[in-house]
């Protein structure tokens, strides 16, 4: 008995270690609700635009066939059938790089309003209503997305992707942007949209 208390305890040991460093991913089907009457006035009070459903088919290289929920109240969203030139900025509030760069893109797509559409994925985040607080503190106003489950099975954030005109991802990196310059030559570059 007395060895079967010192196993179980070794095993429980190793078990509490393992879970240290990175916070648990939240599983599928975590009951999160980002729509409710709290959070549509949230997102109301700040001037958070809608989200619009794409258009296309599903094509080679794009975006997987992950429909997405409205963060705050609006029309699901199929990500395979988004057209570009298209943004896609996917953060969480709970990461530091990714508070830091919400100005940054909302600035841009001020600038590229109606050139290039910027759309903002809240990732595997279970506090929407801190999401969209953080949003209205930082300005933003572009359609927002919300991944509370973790479809996309990302490795980390901030991440960015870009999608062209046909709907195919041409840009996929992680890294936090460090400025709008920074955002614009990425557009230029990978997008063929240039400031003016």
């Amino acid at each position: 008995m007395k060895v079967l208390v010192l196993l179980l305890g070794a095993v429980l040991g190793v078990l509490a270690v393992a879970g240290c460093g990175a916070a648990a991913p939240v599983r599928h089907g975590s009951g999160v609700q980002v729509d409710t009457v709290e959070l549509r006035a949230i997102k109301h009070d700040a001037g958070i635009a809608t989200c619009r459903p794409g258009t296309g088919a599903e094509v080679a290289g794009g975006l997987p066939p992950i429909t997405l929920p409205c963060l705050g109240g609006g029309p699901d969203v199929d990500l395979a059938r988004l057209r570009g030139p298209l943004v896609i900025n996917l953060w969480a509030q709970w990461c530091g790089p990714c508070r830091a760069e919400l100005p940054r893109y909302q600035a841009f797509a001020r600038k590229y309003a109606g050139k290039v559409g910027v759309l903002g994925i809240d990732y595997q985040d279970t506090q929407p209503q801190w999401a969209l607080q953080l949003a209205q503190r930082s300005g933003v106003t572009y359609p927002l997305l919300a991944d509370p489950d973790g479809k996309l099975r990302v490795r980390g954030l901030p991440k960015i992707l870009m999608v062209d005109s046909r709907g195919k991802v041409v840009y996929d990196e992680y890294g936090e942007i460090s400025s709008v310059g920074q955002l614009e030559r990425l557009v230029a570059r990978h997008l063929g949209v240039a400031a003016g």
